[in-house]
This record gives structure tokens, C-alpha cells and sequence, in this order.
């Protein structure tokens, strides 16, 4: 994985925006969702897998909220 979660911004249009500030979460049904900012104050969110997931959280990049 690279050092940073990245995501589509829906109000820049935007794809790959790398996501700042990323807080893991797990949905209802088990999948994993990041949700973060892109630095200038638009928010982002984007689902991922366990294993991506799971990684970002090791590697420091995203903290883990459940």
C-alpha cells in the first residue's frame, strides 16, 4: 500500500485526492470506511477492504475508530 488512503472528491471532482486525517470505521454489514479531509476543508469518504484497512491502521495512516 502507499503512505496515504486516497479518494474521489465529489465537490471537486477530483479523483486520487490523497485523504488527510483518515478515521477507520466498520459499517453495519462488516465493511471498513474511511473518512477524512482533503486539507482544504472538503470531506471525503471511501469504503475499503479489511486487508487495506487493516494495513493503513498498522502503518500509522489512519486511525482506528470501532
Amino acid at each position: 500500500m502507499a503512505d496515504m488512503l486516497t479518494a474521489y472528491c465529489m465537490k471537486t471532482k477530483e479523483k486520487n485526492v490523497p485523504m488527510q486525517d483518515a478515521v477507520i470505521t466498520k459499517t453495519s454489514r462488516g465493511g471498513y470506511m474511511a473518512q477524512g479531509h482533503d486539507g482544504k476543508g472538503n470531506k471525503m469518504t471511501t469504503m475499503l477492504g479489511e486487508a487495506k484497512a487493516l494495513e493503513a491502521v498498522k502503518n500509522g495512516v489512519a486511525k482506528k475508530g470501532w
